[in-house]
């Protein structure tokens, strides 16, 4: 069965969406069979793979919430083997409303993945910056999940937010979700802030912190325009490196997983 991996933070501008789709990339590169599930109404992990909503012929992830598709309509391949997406569309922001007066309102998505999730080795799902209905689910679909830390004060404020939000969650709706770990990105060692950022997160944050920093680079920020991951886009770059490290370090904790 997949690990099930949400990436999540409440906060915006944290690189989630760069997260999501270079450690999808890097993954399936190792081998590893991989779906990204874009959750966000603002579809740019879907960008980041050359997918246009207006061109999508109704193959998204807001089409099965409503019923209309199935799962194994909306599943694209990717330019690299082993790794498929599904695309997001702006109108999935509707469907917290939709959803609304549904029984089982917050488990639409589990169910909609755990179709295809036997066929894969890691399902990511990008999630969009706040607490939102379109947020519990991915959570709810999600056995673990990575949290991004943006290298700045105001990025620890969003980590206890979403904290927050794991426990009640966790406790409100009976789920067992685990903190796979928090990454540190737009890392910049020249800067004082981020070096005490790393520090400070590394010496209180309970649980798992990744070894790699992901830094603040310019390659990472300008491949969504090109719509590739930056293993296509500029793969020798600081970017590309931190992100295949990232990578090797999930695949690390499967080890850890299938001994425990």
């Amino acid at each position: 069965m997949a690990r099930i991996i949400a990436v999540c933070n409440a906060k915006g501008g944290v690189g989630k969406t760069t997260t999501t789709v270079n450690l999808a990339s890097y993954l399936a590169l190792y081998g590893r069979r991989v779906l990204m599930v874009d959750f966000d109404p603002q579809a740019n992990a879907s960008s980041s793979f050359g997918s246009a909503h207006r061109e999508d012929g109704g193959a998204n992830i807001y089409e099965a919430m409503a019923g209309r598709k199935n799962i194994h309509e909306i599943v694209r391949n990717t330019a690299i083997p082993g790794c498929h997406f599904v695309s997001a569309h702006p109108a999935l922001a509707g469907s917290t409303v939709e959803l609304l007066e549904k029984p089982e309102r917050e488990k639409f998505l589990k169910k909609i993945i755990h179709q295809v999730a036997h066929h894969y080795d890691y399902v990511l799902i990008d999630l969009p910056p706040s607490v939102s209905l379109l947020t519990i689910n991915g959570l709810m679909a999600a056995d673990e999940m990575i949290i991004p830390v943006q290298c700045e004060y105001y990025g620890l404020e969003g980590l206890s937010q979403i904290l927050e939000t794991v426990d009640m969650v966790n406790h409100n709706l009976g789920h067992n979700l685990r903190i796979a770990g928090a990454l540190l990105t737009m890392y910049d060692s020249r800067e004082h802030l981020s070096r005490e950022v790393s520090k400070s997160l590394r010496k209180h944050f309970v649980g798992h912190v990744y070894d790699v920093e992901i830094p603040r680079a310019v390659a990472l920020a300008e491949a969504p325009s090109f719509g590739k991951p930056i293993c296509f886009h500029d793969p020798h770059s600081p970017g590309a490196r931190a992100y295949e490290r990232l990578a090797k370090e999930l695949i690390q904790q499967e080890k850890v997983l299938h001994t425990a």
